[in-house]
């Protein structure tokens, strides 16, 4: 990504890496990227996204009206939960991050893709970041879980185990999908932020897609430039809240003893919803 790309890169940044949104600098061809963006991936929700967050979606209204003010935005989050969407340029640094989560504040990164990049983006611009992860954070439990994904993160840190509770983001909060009365559900940001991953998330046979347990995903390694080899499946956000509650110094303790497991693996102890069949060569 060029700076050419993010007009944010450079941008004066505050001592916690937020930035002003200019909100009104954004051009009408940003605004109808964001429209065709919206339109394309609410096409695909029904039937295919958790019921939570299509109806997030109309109360925030993130559908056609253009590129969302992350201040007004915040100011129909906060009643609802407690939660706000701080403007940044790009990713920030580990310690910040968890300490926005930690404090109820979403970081989100304010430029938008170009024309180029509507189908593939290499780092998470306020189409993904907005569009994707806050329609959930208008719903009280997961609302929950995320703070306290934000408070682990400086434990983890000072153990030396990010990767392991990075894990958990990547398979939850970014491409987990979660068990419906008619089948299974998608609520992970990434995937509902790419029209191509909804449907090869629920619809292809290549992916495995299995049970959420928490060892077993803090112990799952990932990839970041390709659709997901394997998908795990919560039951609901309460028994995601409820797994992700607690110290984890006696399950990162174990982890140090076990080795990883690929991405595309399926394991003994595994509740497998869809044994895939595998990417083709």
């Amino acid at each position: 990504m060029t700076d050419a790309r993010n007009r944010y890169r450079n941008a004066p940044k505050n001592a916690d890496y937020t930035i002003d949104q200019d909100w009104a600098s954004y051009s009408a061809e940003e605004h109808d990227r964001w429209n065709r963006l919206a339109a394309g991936v609410e096409a695909l929700l029904p039937g295919r996204a958790a019921p939570e967050f299509i109806t997030a979606v109309d109360k925030l209204g993130l559908g056609s009206g253009g590129v969302p003010d992350m201040g007004k935005l915040s100011e129909m989050l906060r009643p609802l939960t407690g939660w706000s969407v701080v403007p940044v340029a790009d990713l920030v640094p580990d310690e910040v991050f968890f300490d926005h989560l930690a404090n109820r504040r979403f970081p989100a990164g304010a430029f938008i893709r170009s024309e180029a990049e509507m189908e593939y983006l290499e780092e998470p611009d306020i189409f993904h970041d907005v569009f994707g992860h806050v329609p959930l954070l208008a719903d009280p439990v997961y609302a929950d879980f995320m703070e306290a994904y934000g408070k682990g993160g400086a434990a983890a840190m000072a153990r030396g185990q990010l990767a392991n509770l990075a894990r958990l983001y990547w398979y939850t909060i970014e491409f987990g999908l979660m068990k419906g009365e008619d089948g299974l559900r998608i609520f992970g940001a990434g995937i509902l932020s790419s029209t191509g991953e909804i449907r090869f998330s629920l619809e292809s046979d290549a992916p495995n897609r299995v049970g959420f347990d928490l060892e077993r995903v803090m112990r799952t390694k990932y990839e970041i430039d390709d659709y997901q080899q394997t998908y795990f499946v919560i039951d609901s956000f309460e028994a995601l809240r409820e797994a992700c509650y607690g110290d984890f110094s006696a399950l990162y303790d174990r982890l140090r003893d076990l080795p990883d497991i690929g991405p595309a693996e399926v394991v003994e102890s595994d509740r497998v919803f869809h044994r895939g069949v595998g990417r083709a060569a």
